[in-house]
């Protein structure tokens, strides 16, 4: 029997949700290094934090087998979680995009922002068991989120799906990664062939080979041109290659190398860029993610050193909840007309100042874990 849960994925979960709050809070602050933040959309390049959303998406492909098996084994319905996982990413993804359009007179932003993250908490807390009010909250939850959207006015029109959003992006990912583990039913080849198919449609889409399918873009097509389920399945076959390979350490090595060599091969393929998700991007973050995962796998299941990232801990098993925080934190700042003095505003002390913040959502996220406030979908 396989184990369901690794310490080194927790980890490795843990410091990129840590380093996902960072950079986004990095973001706007003018005066560091550049490397450290996105790139631009016609820049042919990557930065730190072009590196940190495909890994997420990896850790996703790296979690999905463990917890599938381990409702399998337990006898628990699999396809309605899946889908329901699924759909929850959907519907808070749905709702952040929208988010960033907002100009609703009735209720300010923050006051909306606040209002949403409420409600998700309300709908998918990891209740207790035998909690006698779990429907009523839920349907509180639901009853909150309707009359939000109802009150939703945006700059462009009403609620529409952009972009889905970040977890509307995993979402998808996971929708499609997850139901193709179930049908390789354990066949390592199949999640190559999986793997392969979602690389190739997003090579094809860069090389212009799908032109003739323009026309069902906009209704049917493959979330990210492909690669934001390349980079999840690459996270799936990468596990189960973990779990029955006495020699991972080497293969991951090489397995990471072949991804940087063909990722630098594609570059003529729109060069390297996240925000146009070309296939050098998926395969050299592909590679990173492998050779970080490796190095946890020695670290954290053979070294046994967890405890070095104790402090991180609630980022990797509260990951959703500590994604939220941000949104609860910030709009309190808005709120209270709030900002950082100036030596934190920019430069140096902003960088510090994001670090800090950072740490700061995985305290506050650890606090709601202990009173038992923390999403599960």
């Amino acid at each position: 029997m396989y184990k369901t849960r690794l310490g080194s994925i927790d980890v490795f979960r843990a410091l990129t949700m840590y380093l996902m709050v960072f950079v986004n809070d990095l973001d706007p602050i003018p005066g560091v290094p550049e490397w450290i933040k996105h790139v631009g959309r016609n820049t042919d390049g990557l930065g730190f934090a072009d590196t940190i959303f495909p890994a997420f998406l990896f850790i996703v492909g790296l979690s999905i087998p463990l917890a599938l098996d381990n409702r399998i084994q337990k006898g628990k319905p699999v396809v309605v979680h899946v889908l329901l996982r699924g759909l929850a990413l959907l519907v808070m993804g749905f709702f952040h995009v929208n988010l960033e359009s907002y100009a609703g007179t009735v209720l300010s932003k923050p006051v909306w922002e606040i209002g949403i993250t409420v409600a998700f908490f309300a709908i998918w807390l990891d209740y207790p068991s035998g909690f006698r009010y779990k429907r009523a909250v839920q349907g509180a939850g639901v009853l909150l989120l309707v009359v939000l959207a109802l009150l939703y006015k945006g700059k462009e029109g009403p609620l529409a799906p952009h972009w889905w959003g970040i977890l509307g992006l995993i979402g998808w990912s996971y929708l499609l990664c997850a139901g193709a583990y179930l049908l390789a039913r354990g066949r390592f080849w199949v999640l190559l062939a999986f793997a392969a198919f979602f690389l190739a449609f997003n090579i094809a889409v860069h090389a212009h080979l799908l032109t003739g399918l323009e026309g069902i873009r906009p209704y049917v097509w493959i979330v990210g041109n492909g690669s934001m389920p390349a980079l999840t399945m690459a996270g799936v076959v990468t596990i189960c290659w973990y779990r029955t390979s006495k020699n991972f350490l080497p293969w991951a090595a090489l397995a990471g190398a072949g991804c940087i060599a063909l990722g630098f091969g594609l570059r003529s393929l729109g060069g390297i860029s996240k925000i146009r998700d070309t296939p050098s991007w998926v395969l050299i973050c592909t590679a990173i993610s492998i050779w970080v995962f490796a190095f946890f796998t020695w670290l954290i299941d053979q070294k046994n050193k967890a405890s070095w990232f104790a402090w991180l801990k609630p980022a990797g098993t509260s990951t959703l909840t500590c994604y939220l925080v941000p949104y609860l934190l910030y709009s309190v700042y808005l709120l209270l007309h709030f900002k950082f003095p100036p030596p934190f505003d920019a430069g140096t002390g902003g960088l510090i100042k994001s670090l800090v913040t950072a740490a700061v959502v995985v305290w506050i996220t650890g606090l709601l874990e202990r009173a038992k406030l923390r999403l599960k979908v």
